[in-house]
């Protein structure tokens, strides 16, 4: 399906792969992505407050600060069997989740779902700088990544109807099921192989250390992460609270959620490679921070208020969407590592925002969540264009 937008010039095994690959990211991101637009629901079902459930988001988040150990475990690891690993783990966080009886143990089982899932994701990152060169890793990156959208499109709609006709604890049963089969299908058709294309980087740094740039590029997937956060965490309890939005209409806001994420992926992997990574995600946060102002502008008015969240997450997209390539060339001969220094920075930047995003929510509603978004948008455009003078100055 996604080998016909390849060419010959793409290795055999990214072609015979892609699809594959694509699909059973897609299973994790349906689970991983499930609490964040649910939270109110989860809450409810918990009997605990949302801010509470913050907390436990933002603690789960925690785990991510072990990948750039996660890294080098994977650059010494064969790629498939650091996958697969990512995936049993997922599993185990989806059934725990389900089974949580209190707010400790739920966000226990986020903390296994987010390690799980960098697992797989810093072992399929890597394993796509084994395979393809960096100037044309922007568009496989690119359409890896619409299982990112298609997570939510897709998965976390259909997890969604799964929680309005039963509950979020069958939802997350059914998402474990579906990585199940996934890990299946990529142990049966992923072979064991020798990496096709070297995914050491062109990047003029002592293997080890990160240049001025690259700490720039961490910076800017903090910033990006954070301010997307945000958001994630609390237009579900905003569209409850304002507009008596249930569960169902929550699934459906998600859709179009997705179907927009799903344009900036694709856009990404249309364009990133020939305007600069650093331009296209410079150019989404210009976008990023206007519709911030104007959600906040507008938080009462479902219709604008939905075009405004719209645009800011499908700006978000297309920015972290051509980020996510400048990870590989972090850390010479060492791709994994550099991926894994990357999503670190991004977690924090989740892990950070996670709890004062829900408590401005509390106090002063969407409008102050969507206020700090748009500031930490600010951040990520600023750190990118200081990355990319750093790369010329080079």
């Amino acid at each position: 399906m996604l080998t016909r937008t390849l060419d010959a010039t793409d290795s055999a095994a990214v072609r015979r792969h892609l699809t594959t690959l694509t699909v059973a990211r897609l299973s994790t991101n349906a689970v991983y992505r499930f609490a964040p637009p649910f939270l109110a629901t989860i809450a409810r079902g918990l009997d605990v407050e949302l801010a509470e459930l913050g907390v436990a988001l933002a603690i789960s988040e925690v785990g991510g600060l072990s990948s750039p150990l996660i890294g080098r475990v994977i650059d010494r690891l064969p790629r498939r069997s650091s996958m697969v690993a990512g995936l049993v783990g997922v599993v185990g966080g989806a059934i725990l989740a389900g089974a949580s009886t209190g707010v400790v143990m739920f966000g226990a089982s986020l903390l296994v779902l987010a390690v799980s899932k960098i697992v797989f994701d810093v072992a399929l990152l890597a394993w796509i700088a084994d395979h393809v060169p960096y100037e044309r890793r922007g568009r496989v990156t690119g359409l890896i990544e619409t299982s990112w959208a298609l997570g939510l499109l897709l998965g976390v709609s259909a997890l969604g109807l799964v929680a309005a006709a039963t509950s979020w604890r069958w939802a997350y049963g059914t998402g474990a099921v579906g990585v199940v089969v996934m890990a299946g299908v990529l142990v049966a058709r992923l072979e064991a192989e020798r990496p096709a294309v070297a995914g050491a980087a062109e990047v003029a740094a002592p293997v080890g250390r990160l240049p001025r740039s690259g700490w720039f590029a961490v910076l800017g997937l903090f910033g990006l992460m954070a301010a997307a956060q945000s958001l994630f965490v609390t237009f579900g309890a905003w569209l409850e609270d304002e507009f008596g939005v249930g569960t169902a209409g929550l699934a459906a806001v998600t859709f179009g959620i997705g179907g927009l994420e799903l344009v900036a992926s694709t856009t990404s992997a249309a364009r990133t490679d020939r305007w600069g990574k650093e331009r296209s995600v410079i150019a989404g946060t210009l976008v990023m921070v206007p519709a911030a102002l104007l959600l906040a502008a507008t938080d009462t008015q479902l219709a604008i208020g939905l075009i405004a969240l719209g645009i800011f997450i499908g700006a978000f997209e297309f920015s972290i969407v051509s980020a996510i390539p400048i990870g590989g060339q972090l850390v010479p001969g060492s791709p994994a590592r550099g991926i894994g220094t990357m999503v670190a920075c991004g977690t924090l930047g989740r892990a950070l925002t996670a709890v004062p995003a829900t408590r401005l929510y509390d106090r002063w509603g969407l409008s102050a969540a969507a206020l700090l978004g748009g500031g930490f948008a600010v951040l990520a455009g600023a750190a990118m264009t200081l990355r990319l003078r750093a790369v010329r100055q080079r």
